[in-house]
């Protein structure tokens, strides 16, 4: 008998153990890690100890993304709350600024608004944008990370942008339409990279869309 058709007969046939329970005591199988030979029993021992191990370390990792996933959750709640206390434009920029450098350790921050009220002064925050950038936040379906290799959004960063080595641009949008875009930089490659998860920076974008939109009715 081949060896596949031994597994597939004592498969389908659970007692054959029961009736040869001296086999159990005499059958001896080579040691997983070294060259002598062990028990069934004892072979069985080593497996659900090496399973038992794997087991700890995917319950290290999940606890890490846990707490990893509260301590972002917890700056993101005093984001929203010192944005919700911020009563003008300025203090919302600032609010914003402040956060996501000192909080949350991102070094560079710029966003654009496309329109700009007329009781607002002329700030950088509304200078110019390309109709191709504009067309571009209104496709993103969730924020972009990568490169700034071709994007007009490195030039935000000032005397930064030839630093800056990767970027997320997050759409802000309110009541559906597109008004502006926000750009964190790195010079870390791998700060902000493709495929990466997004949701707190979805996040940030509708509370930074919410708050702006409230100071500049």
């Amino acid at each position: 008998m081949k060896s596949d058709e031994v597994a597939q007969y004592l498969q389908d046939h659970p007692q054959f153990f029961e009736e040869h329970a001296e086999l159990m005591s005499r059958m001896v199988i080579p040691h997983p890690h070294s060259g002598r030979t062990i028990s069934i029993t004892e072979r069985q021992m080593l497996s659900l100890r090496d399973k038992n191990k794997q087991l700890e370390g995917k319950m290290g990792e999940l606890l890490q993304y846990g707490e990893e996933n509260d301590t972002i959750g917890e700056k993101m709640h005093r984001l929203g709350v010192a944005m919700i206390a911020a009563a003008s434009f300025q203090s919302v920029l600032h609010t914003l600024n402040f956060h996501l450098r000192d909080d949350f350790a991102i070094p560079h921050v710029a966003l654009r608004l496309w329109d700009r009220p007329e009781h607002v002064e002329e700030l950088p925050e509304f200078a110019d944008v390309s109709d191709e950038l504009q067309v571009f936040a209104e496709t993103l379906s969730q924020p972009f990370c990568g490169s700034t290799s071709g994007f007009e959004t490195s030039s935000w960063f000032g005397d930064a942008s030839k630093h800056v080595r990767s970027q997320a641009l997050i759409a802000m949008r309110n009541g559906g339409g597109t008004i502006g875009m926000i750009a964190l930089g790195s010079e870390e490659v791998q700060r902000f990279y493709a495929g990466m998860g997004t949701l707190y920076l979805e996040r940030l974008g509708e509370m930074a869309s919410a708050a702006l939109a409230r100071v500049l009715r």
